[in-house]
């Protein structure tokens, strides 16, 4: 159903010539986005410019801020070149996505009175220890359905409230990341579920905030915006949204919020299928309709997050991704470029399942994930004067996939979630002999959409739900959804089994031995 993703394919040079399409505004924290997508999942037109943050020059040294109006003029120009590419008239909605956890407070006018702080920064790292003191984590666990992590938003809530009082003090409100890009286009302020789920403020179950824990901040539910459902209308770009982006004024700003949320809707995902969203991290999550912070799950490093649907939530867990294997392109395979893959795999695929008893661990996310019980680090085991690098490569991709298949019993036995299959989304979902290694590891089927942009596919899908186009998400993703391969548990699943027990064997090892550094 989807055709070719490329800058330059036959569809997009015929946007023009399509009908209903919305805009996506997809800022992530490496690259800011601007997509369109007609109303059948296909992309129209998209580009691209590389994000970052900055050192906060009157500040101490070391903390880190976004500038916001950079990231609004990326956004703008690339929104500016993909109208450029279509019919601005049938643009029919726009929609803001971007990564969680950051925000800023903000003047009646939108002018800032402190920049957003990076998620990035350690200066909320005192802070992470110090809020125990006043509540235990398990109990913030309950409430908010979030582990006690250094980006928490609140947490820089409260370090403004100690280091920075006047930024809270004459500020109207506060908004999180797409609150203030839809602000540039709108005027209007607002926030929403799913961007909120991640400042660990929200009573989770309950879909508000948590007087309790906003208190922590000096803070309570007056200081934040109404309240608005994904697919909800904002307000329309204004003429001057219109001269800096390229948008008809007077076009629908529907909301969106946090990517990882919309990356579920658009995986197309069954409902007995886990989804992982996988790149640079790795996301296992699913979509459920109860809330259930439970021993186990707060144990295990489970999150969970407001789904784009009222009653329904995002159990996930947070694991370190394809950095480690762009690591070992780095040590290893230096002579290839980045994301240049296919010498990789093929020397992996020379080698035996197991690689030769090499053993490979992924290295730790900020005390969570699937395996943070065990205290290790970063570890490979094995090595041999016959060890190739093609052996590093398959252990890693393996240590990848035992890691899915520790964070894949944590989700379910916390959940009770039965996942049946895999569906795995974003740019791990391109490495073939990886995507078998996972069915293989998991004893689980692993299915590869067709389309790769998940997130901005999902956001567009719910502004079509929220403008009418569709009546439900599930009408939408009978007209959208198409898978691109799957990958079912194959003749070294036994084999993987035992490997597996070689994988904790090992992890038990490092967590008596770092134990005792």
């Amino acid at each position: 159903m989807f055709l070719a993703e490329g800058k330059h394919s036959l569809w997009e040079s015929e946007g023009a010539m399509r009908g209903e399409i919305v805009i996506v505004i997809d800022c992530g924290s490496t690259n800011i986005r601007t997509i369109a997508i007609d109303k059948e999942g296909r992309i129209a037109a998209q580009a691209s410019r590389p994000n970052g943050p900055y050192l906060q020059t009157d500040g101490k040294p070391g903390l880190l801020v976004w500038d916001l109006e950079e990231i609004w003029q990326k956004a703008a120009e690339t929104s500016r070149e993909v109208t450029s590419r279509i019919r601005p008239g049938n643009i029919v909605a726009v929609v803001v996505t971007t990564w969680g956890a950051d925000g800023a407070p903000v003047r009646r006018d939108g002018a800032l009175t402190y920049p957003p702080i990076c998620w990035q920064c350690s200066r909320t790292e005192e802070a992470a220890k110090d809020i125990v003191k006043e509540i235990s984590a398990r109990e913030i666990f309950q409430i908010t359905g979030y582990q006690i992590i250094s980006f928490n938003t609140l947490l820089r809530m409260i370090w403004l409230r100690k280091n920075a009082p006047k930024a809270l003090d004459d500020a109207h409100t506060w908004l999180m990341m797409p609150g203030l890009i839809a602000h540039k286009l709108t005027g209007k302020f607002h926030i929403d579920p799913t961007s909120a789920s991640t400042m660990m403020a929200m009573d989770l179950e309950k879909r508000k905030w948590s007087d309790s824990m906003l208190e922590l901040a000096g803070l309570d539910s007056s200081f934040f915006p109404e309240w608005h459902e994904p697919g909800q209308m904002i307000g329309e770009i204004t003429e001057k949204a219109e001269k800096e982006c390229g948008i008809p004024s007077g076009t629908p700003v529907v909301t969106g919020g946090h990517d990882t949320q919309f990356a579920l809707v658009g995986s197309g995902a069954k409902p007995d299928e886990a989804i992982l969203s996988s790149g640079t991290w790795e996301i296992l999550s699913v979509r459920t309709d109860s809330f259930k912070p439970n021993r186990m799950g707060f144990e295990g490093g489970l999150i969970i997050e407001a789904d784009v649907q009222k009653g329904m939530w995002n159990p996930q867990l947070l694991m370190i991704g394809s950095a480690v294997l762009e690591w070992v392109r780095e040590k290893f395979f230096h002579e290839l470029d980045s994301h240049e893959y296919d010498t990789m795999i093929k020397e992996a695929e020379e080698t035996t399942p197991g690689a030769d008893m090499v053993t490979f661990i992924p290295s730790l996310v900020r005390q969570s994930g699937p395996i943070r019980k065990y205290g290790a680090m970063g570890t490979i085991l094995g090595l041999t004067l016959q060890t190739q690098r093609g052996h590093i490569y398959r252990a890693a991709l393996e240590g990848l996939s035992f890691q899915l298949r520790e964070a894949l019993r944590i989700l379910t036995e916390a959940t009770e979630f039965g996942a049946n299959g895999i569906r795995i989304v974003g740019g791990g979902s391109k490495n073939d002999l990886w995507n078998q290694i996972r069915a293989d590891v998991t004893g689980l089927p692993v299915v590869v959409t067709a389309q790769k942009e998940a997130t901005a596919l999902g956001a567009a899908i719910t502004a079509l739900v929220g403008i009418g186009e569709y009546s439900s998400l599930e009408e939408a993703g009978r007209r959208i959804f198409a898978e691109g391969g799957s990958f079912k548990p194959g003749a070294n699943e036994g084999l993987y089994e035992h490997f597996s027990e070689r994988f904790v064997r090992a992890l038990l090892s490092l967590k008596d031995y770092y134990g005792k550094i």
